[in-house]
């Protein structure tokens, strides 16, 4: 069958052309956008008179069998058709005659999978917001329940002050719910209409592109038909936000990995979120955090693909974005299963209190309430109460103990000092909550944060679902 497009050219394209050409076996995922922009494009073409009514039902009545025969897993795809626009636009030609053949008026196929594709972005920007707030729902249940549960506190991975886990788990959903408010920045930054841009320049038809743009939930059009055409910043902006939760994601996978193993033992994956090994049968070993840490490698890649697709390119359309929607739709779907494995490995995995406690204990952990306190007891400089300090905890170490198991009269002869009240300070849970700071670790700032987070997420998803009633 001759391409659409064939009308200039006299020789058949080469089999070899239409595989290296064709993007039919990965934009076909576009198929339910590409219908209902035309859908819409149509009914704009009814408007302004290119098509008669009779044309325009068959249109509808013709999209809706293609959507049909899709959905039933019936329609064939063929290489020959390029790309998802010339298959449907193909079979709908084949089934209504010189109608199917009037609806590409007025519409380039660059600016029509610039439509199919944004559609594709803001849809799964949004589905990824409503998984986010779902993950930080779960994590805040847990950080609710754990205010008082007293754990290590790490810098450098080394012991440093004592925490609550509530307090860790909170920290968790900051970043969590930075990774919501940059999807949702995006998906306002990018909710334009490309439709009616033509090939680079508009058209000579009279588009009603604010109609189209009012239908399809759009907040206005696109400025400029050049931009619209030849621009991927909607799809590098969710590689990038996808790239940043990853990121986060692998922070939180790498400590559920530590905190996994024996030497910590603050948590027990459950089992069906665990592995064994194929020699050793005592194994179980964290491979559903592993694999998350993994996973964020790919979504880098792909962003970096993307930018180096889209950095030489000359205005306008060019063939070489056609290289854009793999790497987004990878991201999306490795994002997306990440997002859902994540949040039930947390709802389903043990805590051990008591190992968290146990390891509070060791290091040192309230050698800064020791300096604070020498700070404001003995009214020493900070660097002199820092030193003293260090020179406690050396003698500790000598004695093989923690800090806080020494006594009194022993660190007041170390310090060369005559106070008291020392041994209230070296108190895990009294220097936990003596961090009562805006943003600190005391059980009552812990409660605030929580409250915050949960008051936020009320008003984000309020906002969402807003949104998604807007472009349904």
């Amino acid at each position: 069958m001759a391409k659409l497009w064939s009308g200039r050219f006299s020789e058949e394209s080469s089999g070899l052309l239409d595989r290296f050409n064709a993007s039919i076996g990965f934009d076909q995922k576009l198929w339910k956008y590409d219908i209902k922009g035309s859908k819409i494009h149509a009914k704009m073409l009814w408007n302004i008179g290119v098509l008669t009514e009779e044309e325009y039902q068959a249109i509808l009545k013709g999209l809706d069998q293609i959507a049909q025969e899709i959905e039933e897993d019936v329609f064939v795809f063929k290489i020959s058709d390029e790309d998802i626009h010339m298959s449907i636009e193909t079979a709908l030609t084949a089934r209504i005659g010189d109608a199917g053949k009037k609806l590409h008026t007025a519409r380039s196929r660059n600016d029509q999978v610039a439509l199919d594709f944004r559609l594709y972005v803001l849809e799964h920007n949004q589905i990824l917001q409503q998984k986010i707030a779902a993950l930080i729902d779960v994590i805040l249940e847990l950080a609710l329940a754990h205010t008082q549960t007293i754990m290590p506190g790490m810098t450098h991975l080394q012991h440093a002050q004592p925490i609550s886990f509530g307090f860790h788990l909170v920290a968790w959903c900051a970043s969590f719910k930075r990774d919501c408010e940059r999807l949702y920045d995006s998906y306002e930054r990018n909710n334009f209409l490309p439709l009616g841009a033509g090939a680079m320049a508009g058209t000579p038809y009279g588009n009603d592109r604010e109609a189209m743009a009012k239908e399809l939930g759009f907040k206005a059009p696109t400025l400029n038909a050049m931009d619209t055409v030849s621009e991927r910043d909607f799809a590098l902006d969710l590689l990038y936000d996808i790239s940043m939760l990853l990121m986060h994601i692998s922070r939180v996978a790498e400590e559920l990995v530590l905190w996994s193993s024996y030497e910590f033992k603050f948590i027990a994956l459950s089992d069906g979120y665990s592995t064994g090994s194929s020699i050793m049968p005592q194994k179980k070993n964290p491979d559903v955090p592993e694999l998350l840490r993994g996973k964020s490698g790919r979504t880098f890649g792909n962003l970096m693909a993307l930018l180096s697709v889209m950095k030489g390119l000359p205005l306008a359309y060019n063939k070489d974005t056609q290289e854009d929607k793999e790497g987004v739709f990878d991201s999306v779907e490795t994002a997306l299963i990440s997002l859902d494995i994540l949040k039930e490995v947390l709802s389903t995995m043990q805590i051990f209190p008591q190992n968290m406690l146990k390891m509070a204990k060791v290091g040192h952990l309230t050698a800064t309430d020791l300096a604070d306190f020498l700070v404001q007891k003995a009214k020493l400089p900070f660097r002199e109460a820092h030193h003293l300090t260090g020179k406690i905890v050396a003698y500790a170490d000598q004695k093989g103990v923690d800090i806080s198991e020494l006594e009194e009269k022993e660190i007041l002869q170390v310090a060369c000092l005559d106070i008291s009240g020392i041994k209230g300070v070296l108190d895990l849970k009294n220097s936990m909550e003596a961090r009562d700071s805006l943003g600190g670790t005391a059980s009552k700032r812990v409660l605030e944060q929580i409250e915050s987070l949960q008051k936020w997420l009320q008003r984000y998803q309020g906002l969402q679902n807003q949104g998604h009633q807007n472009n349904g």
